[in-house]
């Protein structure tokens, strides 16, 4: 029988190692990504590798009709913060392109994001992505049973602001497992010691989108991309993550750093 506390699903052993298939999946299909990021390519083309792979390890891109959605990936090049759809647009040299892949494998989720350089970036690029990548670093390293949720946030907020960059307040992490998007809401931005206590089993991403601008964001016309409101550059990456006994359990970990990713791992000192 499945526990739910305050709306919020606890995984049995046997839906955790669902989890970690499916998660596993996607962040191998991410990693395929990192090796196709070059100038020249288009997003559409990123969108057709990543809906074969998909399907060649038996899974089912998450995103494809999504409530509407068209496509089987997000794909969100510099003022973009997220939910971009894939089209005739080419990367260019300095870019910067955040890639969302979900899939869906034996029924359960596993959804992973990361910011991408396309050739040579400038130090506003590199600072926004950089910040984004510690941010999420951060926040992993808040969850343990007994933590709350707003520990998560202000970690985020704390090292970003720090950084001179903002956090999005529009768009946050989600319980996710069986459901795509699920409780609990994960903001990026937070305060200590509120919100619900983690527990064992709880399984949620954390997704800090970070603007080297304000924080404010505006959705076009086609009711999904999300820009900034002041054309400045954003950047995300994302995990999901499993509460354990003794800490977390980053489900969609990687064995190897992202080719056009982990450029400057170290920006930081």
């Amino acid at each position: 029988m499945r526990f739910q506390m305050s709306s919020v699903e606890i995984k049995t052993p046997r839906e955790i190692q669902a989890m970690r298939d499916a998660c596993r999946l996607a962040a191998d299909t991410l990693a395929r990504v990192g090796a196709i990021i070059r100038p020249g390519i288009t997003t559409e083309e990123i969108n057709e590798f990543v809906h074969q792979d998909t399907l060649d390890k038996g899974a089912i891109p998450a995103p494809l009709n999504y409530k509407g959605y068209p496509k089987s990936v997000c794909t969100s090049i510099n003022e973009v913060v997220c939910h971009g759809i894939p089209g005739p647009r080419t990367l260019g040299d300095g870019d910067i392109i955040n890639v969302d892949v979900t899939h869906i494998y034996n029924g359960f989720h596993g959804d992973t994001s990361a910011t991408f350089y396309v050739g040579t970036p400038n130090d506003d690029a590199k600072l926004v992505t950089e910040t984004s990548r510690r941010s999420l670093e951060l926040g992993i390293a808040e969850v343990r049973p007994g933590a709350r949720l707003g520990d998560i946030g202000a970690a985020i907020q704390e090292f970003a602001e720090a950084q001179g960059c903002s956090v999005v307040r529009d768009f946050v992490g989600h319980g996710i497992g069986r459901v795509f998007h699920d409780e609990p809401k994960v903001s990026h931005v937070g305060t200590r010691g509120r919100g619900i206590r983690f527990r064992p089993g709880m399984t949620f991403t954390i997704e800090p989108m970070i603007n080297s601008g304000d924080w404010e964001v505006t959705i076009l016309d086609d009711d999904w991309t999300a820009v900034t409101a002041d054309g400045s550059l954003s950047a995300q990456f994302e995990h999901t993550i499993l509460v354990t006994e003794s800490g977390c359990e980053v489900l969609t970990a990687r064995s190897e750093p992202l080719e056009n990713s982990e450029i400057f791992p170290n920006f930081f000192g």
